[in-house]
């Protein structure tokens, strides 16, 4: 009893020491996180080389695990991105990644949920990289539309910031995007330079038109977005011997099931909607296949539709994709990257988050 009502007493006072103390140890930690995240860039120590970082794996459905569309790209140093969707900004920044050095954005096409994140990309680069000139985003026919609306909706924004931090910290010329537009009706090289070239192509996600992919080449390795398409649309073709396969990928069962409870709930909008979907995007089983076809070294599935957010549920998700394809196949996560260093064969996998 004695020795009880003795180590209640101690637990008490160590509670209330620790609560005594605790602003200052917050004070401490806080200090150490930032210090350790100041001036933080994922590229240092990278080799020279192909690097995909993934900054939203996700899609218009909520997911925790996974911001709207987004892809990164390094190659040597230099960083671009395919996709801007909600999220994917911040989720940059806490993967480390210099919003203020981006050198471009890529757009596949302009469903809402591939370019809603633009207005914080683009003040966010702004801001932290004090640009001079507006953020290059290129894209299909269209896209001038989608950036001239994007500057609009952020023209008093601009006004507030260069007011408040004056123009020698966030110059007024480089405030917003420069839209980039190209054909869309055939493959196209649409940077070139410094040993990268990037190849748009167009892909088919009918209604939707335009839409493209990208072919990354870079130090002998090679890297493939498909965008959102459908199976097949010319994907294996432009992927061919290619080291990575950047796929999207929908469950039409597990999308199946959502819209039976929604039938069943009453809400016969969103079913329609989810009835809809599975038409103009790739099964996991269709985009290895594709990975099949091409050759591919490894196969990573992003724009995961429905949410995964439990590893427990991906073999669900990927159905029959391993009979189709013996690479290796991933189901992407906010975070991942995938290093492909020149002169190897490797493909190297880290987290970033």
């Amino acid at each position: 009893m004695r020795k009880s009502l003795v180590a209640l007493v101690l637990i008490a006072g160590a509670f209330l020491l620790f609560r005594h103390f605790q602003p200052a140890i917050g004070e401490r930690l806080f200090a150490r996180a930032v210090a350790a995240n100041i001036g933080r860039d994922a590229r240092d120590g990278l080799p020279d080389g192909l690097h995909v970082a993934l900054c939203g794996a996700g899609s218009p459905l909520a997911d925790p695990r996974r911001a709207g569309p987004c892809t990164a790209v390094i190659a040597g140093r230099r960083l671009f991105i395919v996709d801007t969707g909600g999220g994917s900004a911040r989720r940059l920044a806490a993967m480390g990644l210099p919003i203020g050095e981006i050198e471009a954005l890529l757009l596949t096409h302009f469903h809402s949920d591939h370019i809603d994140g633009l207005g914080e990309l683009m003040t966010l680069r702004w801001a932290n990289g004090g640009s001079v000139a507006p953020l290059p985003v290129f894209g299909p026919p269209g896209v001038d539309t989608v950036v001239q609306g994007f500057n609009a909706a952020y023209a008093l924004d601009r006004g507030y910031r260069v007011a408040h931090h004056g123009a020698d910290v966030v110059p007024p010329a480089g405030h917003g995007a420069a839209p980039r537009a190209f054909a869309a009706d055939r493959a196209v090289a649409v940077l070139e330079g410094g040993g990268l070239r990037v190849t748009a192509f167009p892909v088919g996600h009918d209604p939707v038109r335009p839409a493209v992919g990208y072919r990354f080449d870079y130090a002998g390795r090679s890297v493939v977005i498909s965008g959102d398409t459908a199976p097949g649309g010319g994907v294996a073709a432009q992927a061919r011997g290619a080291d990575l396969l950047v796929h999207e990928a929908l469950s039409p069962a597990m999308v199946g099931v959502i819209e039976k409870a929604l039938r069943g709930a009453g809400n016969a909008r969103a079913a329609k909607i989810m009835s809809d979907i599975p038409d103009y995007h790739t099964a996991p089983e269709d985009a290895a296949r594709t990975a099949a076809a091409a050759k591919v070294r490894m196969l990573v599935l992003n724009h995961v539709v429905p949410p995964v957010p439990l590893r427990i549920l991906e073999p669900y998700f990927l159905g029959g994709a391993g009979e189709r394809y013996t690479g290796p196949i991933v189901v992407g996560a906010d975070g991942m990257v995938f290093s492909l260093p020149r002169g190897t064969d490797a493909i190297e996998r880290n987290d970033l988050l």
